[in-house]
């Protein structure tokens, strides 16, 4: 493929905004930090601890799988200062100064943390600012090291971008590159911790299919193994190829060379205008095959279904009758702002149609490409692992907290379209991925995503688990061993059942509970997707669940909303509604056993405000009404998935 687009996505964040951002240079932010009228934006700085969590509280381990820091060169040359050091002592729960100058702290550590640096030209940002030889010897280079170091960084930075627009790697240095990478190795190996923190090794690979089509391939690789194996590879980045079957090329010559092993991450299929979970041919123009669904099905276990730009559920297009799957929908436009959406490309980038479409692949080859977990992440590219809605510093360093950051463009659109543009009040407040892993190490993190015991939420640490089987007894439901009875008489999510026994239909026990510093819960929801008799693409959603004495029709739905407590002046709500935990024994009532389906869980908190609110009273700021002011945060379980005989 000639005259590819790659990195447009992120390159764009700076050409859009309506304030020249800060870049990088070869000092260190020295300003005393800032404040907002004598308070800290982040309100967990200083003193603050979080209460202790009860020593039987059987929760999973919480992280970010997305997370860029001053490596990536899209972060680094438009204000991020901070590097992999800061970014783990974020997620451990340490306080640091954000890169304008913003005190920050998690309300609560993360349990694991992939810091996932695009491979294209990494770490080309902190080699200029320490002039470093390797990057001086190459002609490109030194010129953007000249341009910064005389105070031209958006110069240097317009100019990197012309190149990698046109899929030109003018550095072209595998010293750099391995100079980066080891750095990057090492600062993982230093913050690991096993069994108190896990520090995973992982890169992005920034595909974006062509110039005239535009969409988004993105997959973030993640490692099992420490940095004496992952040493032994270099990162593939859309340089070596913008085909996802020669990223999984790489990935299986890793595994076989080192004994290692290895996995990608899709993610923002909602951008990707139709290309992410094809239906019929590969980005080479050839027909799906055997090879391709296995392949995929093997190296790509998992999904980011939700992050900053935008959740991927669901859409009211293919679900209209799903009154919560208008949630974060980004759909004008490819990645670039190039090309609009139009309505066929929608079922292909959403999780909830591509996991119908992999059933019908499988019907036809024998294997589900698209048999994939859940997870969600932040995809922020400012060293800063937070998701939570009054924690939010934004997509970029240069939407840190500040008083107009809302109607800042976030990538402007190459057709000169507006309407094509993203905007920063249209992003989310970010993604949690949750992870049922034996123990909080690398290998025990590494083989609960393999196994897709994993589920998403849109930043709120929501607990949910589900088992299905065909044996399951209110008696398990309610027994302190129920998840020694899940394990033994079914699969937990992520899993696999079949052979329907003759009268019988599936049987899912499932149990949740609000985030202990959140919200409480509206409902709790079954989504079942199933191929028909006549092989079309269908969906259920069933309420298992409701709060406030609410009632379940007889449709399996509950029409009456959960109420709305939020006071948006105050950016503040109350838990005088909503439930503190759902449990449930569920039977699928339209169950056929000819029939291929899967089954996730939903689940919904009462309307809480979003970070634009927040803004809104700290800056005393007057929002439009195009700005959400509120939303139900939500969790994706990984589906569990029936075949039939």
């Amino acid at each position: 493929m000639k005259n590819l687009l790659i990195l447009i996505c992120c390159s764009l964040l700076v050409l859009g905004c309506k304030t020249e951002p800060k870049h990088s240079d070869d000092g260190h932010h020295s300003e005393e930090p800032r404040t907002i009228n004598g308070e800290n934006y982040s309100p967990y700085v200083g003193e603050f601890k979080a209460e202790p969590l009860p020593k039987n509280y059987d929760k999973p381990l919480w992280g970010d799988t997305h997370l860029h820091t001053s490596y990536s060169t899209d972060a680094g040359m438009i204000g991020n200062r901070l590097g992999p050091e800061e970014a783990y002592r974020v997620a451990k729960g340490e306080e640091v100064v954000a890169s304008h100058g913003f005190p920050i702290k998690l309300i609560r550590p993360l349990d694991f943390l992939v810091i996932s640096d695009h491979a294209e030209n990494l770490g080309l940002a902190p080699m200029i600012s320490e002039s470093d030889p390797i990057l001086m010897k190459y002609p490109f280079g030194k010129a953007l090291h000249d341009l910064v170091k005389e105070g031209k960084g958006h110069d240097a930075f317009q100019k990197w971008v012309a190149t990698v627009a046109m899929n030109t790697d003018s550095i072209d240095s595998p010293e750099m590159m391995e100079t980066a990478w080891k750095r990057e190795l090492n600062f993982a190996d230093q913050y690991n911790e096993p069994g108190v923190f896990t520090a995973m090794i992982g890169f992005e690979w920034t595909s974006i299919a062509t110039r005239e089509t535009p969409g988004n391939l993105h997959r973030v690789v993640v490692f099992k193994d420490d940095a004496d194996k992952a040493s032994k590879v270099l990162p593939f980045s859309a340089f070596d190829s913008v085909d996802p079957e020669d990223l999984w090329n790489y990935m299986d010559e890793y595994e076989k060379n080192t004994g290692g092993s290895i996995l990608a991450i899709a993610h923002n299929g909602n951008l990707s205008n139709g290309v992410m979970f094809p239906e019929e041919k590969r980005l080479n123009g050839m027909p799906i095959d055997k090879n391709y669904v296995e392949t995929r099905a093997r190296l790509e276990p998992l999904y980011e279904v939700t992050q900053i730009k935008g959740d991927g559920e669901a859409h009211p297009f293919m679900s209209p009758n799903d009154e919560f799957s208008n949630y974060g929908n980004w759909d004008k436009s490819d990645i670039a702002g190039l090309n609009p959406k139009e309505d066929w490309m929608l079922p292909m980038e959403y999780a909830r149609s591509a996991l119908q479409i992999g059933l019908q692949l499988e019907e036809k080859l024998g294997t589900n490409p698209y048999k994939f977990g859940m997870i969600g992440s932040t995809d922020a590219h400012t060293s800063l692992a937070t998701t939570r809605e009054e924690n939010f510093f934004g997509k970029a360093s240069h939407l840190e907290p500040e008083a107009d950051r809302w109607e800042h463009v976030l990538i402007g659109s190459l057709s000169g379209d507006d309407s094509l543009s993203s905007y920063s009040y249209e992003t989310i407040g970010a993604g949690l991925a949750a992870v049922w892993a034996r123990e909080n190490t690398r290998e025990g993190i590494y083989d609960a995503m393999q196994n897709k015991e994993t589920y998403a939420t849109t930043g709120t640490r929501i607990i949910v688990r589900m088992f299905g089987g065909w044996d399951f007894t209110n008696d398990d439901l309610s027994s302190k061993d129920y998840i020694e009875k899940g394990y033994s008489k079914g699969v937990p999510m992520g899993g696999d059942i079949s052979n329907a026994p003759d009268g019988k239909a599936p049987i899912f026990l499932v149990k949740t509970s609000k985030d202990v510093d959140g919200a409480n819960l509206d409902r709790l929801q079954m989504i079942k997707g199933w191929i028909d008799s006549e092989g079309k693409r269908q969906e259920r959603i069933y309420d298992l669940a409701v709060s406030d004495g609410r009632k379940i029709g007889e449709d399996g739905r509950c029409k009456t909303p959960v109420g709305n407590t939020v006071n948006i002046e105050n950016a503040s709500y109350t838990n005088s509604i909503g439930s503190t935990q759902f449990e449930t024994l569920w039977t699928d009532p339209d169950f056929d056993s000819n029939l291929r389906a899967f089954y996730y869980v939903r689940v919904l908190e009462i309307p809480t405000p979003t970070w634009q609110a927040f803004d809104a009273k700290r800056f005393s700021t007057d929002m439009p009404d195009t700005v959400e002011m509120m939303a139900q945060e939500r969790a994706y379980t990984s589906p569990i998935w029936y075949t039939p005989k």
